[in-house]
């Protein structure tokens, strides 16, 4: 377990639960090295009182870190992060539904406030750029419906939609006639959605 400090800030990098003795290294760091006299950032180990010093100034490589770059079908962009997600159609048999409960499953536990709150300098809401990835099962690709699967996105522009080999088919365990069933297939598809700008 470590622990950084700055003059601005104190982060606690781990759960630990001997949280007392933790407090006591830290007001020992403090006599130590007052706040106004604090001279750049250290960290150190809990089980002993060993400190370690940063540089002052960091260097760019320190400060900076360049999101990935993912090339798309007509341009590239700059990753921030990637959501997955898993969607089902047990009866009916429609592999464009699956999709988009993939999709939908992949974007709906996620709040991006980057954009709109202009957290990402130098980007707009405007600017913010999908990849779409889906595992479909290979017979079914065909079938799949790829308008509808953008239409699960409510912003964001879409560079490309990439279908490949993945999924599954499997038995629901059970034909139901009245909800659409041709037979017992279960479809699956997975969907890695990815964002950046």
């Amino acid at each position: 377990m470590f622990i950084i400090l700055n003059k601005e800030s104190l982060f606690q990098l781990s759960s630990n639960p001997t949280f007392a003795k933790q407090q006591f290294l830290i007001s020992n760091f403090r006599r130590l090295f007052p706040t106004d006299s604090f001279p750049s950032t250290y960290f150190f180990l809990s089980s002993k009182l060993q400190f370690f010093k940063f540089p002052s100034q960091p260097t760019r490589a320190t400060m900076e870190i360049e999101p990935s770059e993912v090339s798309g079908s007509s341009s590239s962009m700059k990753l921030l992060f990637v959501e997955m997600g898993v969607g089902y159609d047990q009866h009916g048999q429609n592999i464009t539904s699956a999709a988009m409960r993939a999709c939908r499953d992949a974007i709906s536990s996620n709040s991006i406030p980057a954009f709109r709150r202009g957290s990402i300098p130098g980007v707009s809401f405007g600017e913010m750029k999908l990849q779409i990835k889906l595992g479909v099962p290979h017979s079914l690709q065909t079938s799949l419906d790829i308008e509808k699967v953008k239409s699960v996105f409510p912003y964001g522009k879409i560079l490309n939609v990439e279908v490949v080999d993945g999924g599954l088919i499997c038995s629901s365990g059970v034909y139901v006639e009245e909800m659409g069933d041709k037979n017992d297939d279960c479809y699956i598809v997975n969907a890695a959605v990815y964002v950046g700008y």
